[in-house]
């Protein structure tokens, strides 16, 4: 059975989270503070962290950086009121693997608390990708190209990862959206030329290429 930690002060949703999740078999814990959340998320006990940002000692995003500094795996899903666009990039940049705002529809958090799951599991289960050189490690979340290791934000992983899986498909921009950033994005947004162009810099300039009016393919060979 796996375990959700719960980071929520609000004790009506964090009640209604419990009971949902128990009559769905996940067992679940709720801490009230970023402090006691940090503490537990690194207990080692969890499989996924539901995390408000609103909290009354440390704001949320604190917690997602303490965590993802010492550990880089664990899934995390933001759940706060702060519908902002910014808010959400910060949450995705800081290492959040989803966002959800409130109010919210227990099954669409339900569906995507399971996505992240199955995605940790896939992790495990196949621990590196490797294309035309470059090795991406899913458990440190790192990266090294030709021997040398270089620094992607959690976005760029992200994007990284998705293109790894898919070597030499074409993926629209839609997908890309809809399977990296996971959240409704205006889609006139040029965010997914800019990240792949944070790609082509920090992998190699012939690493993925663009299929006119279709979208990007990562390059099996010849980068």
């Amino acid at each position: 059975m796996a375990r959700v930690l719960i980071v929520e002060d609000e004790t009506r949703i964090a009640s209604f989270l419990v009971k949902g999740l128990r009559s769905h078999g996940f067992a679940s814990e709720v801490v009230g503070t970023a402090e006691e959340g940090l503490a537990r998320a690194l207990s080692g006990d969890f499989a996924i962290v539901i995390l408000d940002i609103g909290l009354p000692d440390r704001d949320g995003f604190w917690l997602l950086s303490e965590l993802r500094r010492r550990d880089q795996a664990l899934p995390v899903v933001i759940l706060t009121a702060r519908d902002t666009v910014a808010d959400t990039v910060a949450g995705f940049e800081g290492g959040a693997n989803d966002y959800m705002t409130k109010p919210f529809k227990f099954e669409e958090l339900l569906a995507r608390i399971r996505a992240r799951l199955h995605d940790s599991r896939r992790a495990l289960r196949e621990p590196r990708l490797e294309v035309a050189g470059v090795t991406l490690d899913l458990r440190s979340r790192s990266v090294t190209v030709d021997g040398r290791e270089v620094e992607l934000s959690a976005r760029e992983f992200a994007l990284a990862e998705l293109f790894f899986r898919h070597p030499g498909q074409v993926l629209s921009r839609a997908q890309i959206l809809n399977d990296v950033w996971g959240y409704d994005f205006d889609p006139g947004s040029n965010v997914v030329d800019v990240y792949v162009g944070y790609l082509r810099k920090k992998l190699g300039a012939g690493a993925i290429t663009a299929v006119r009016r279709m979208g990007y393919r990562l390059e099996k060979s010849g980068w």
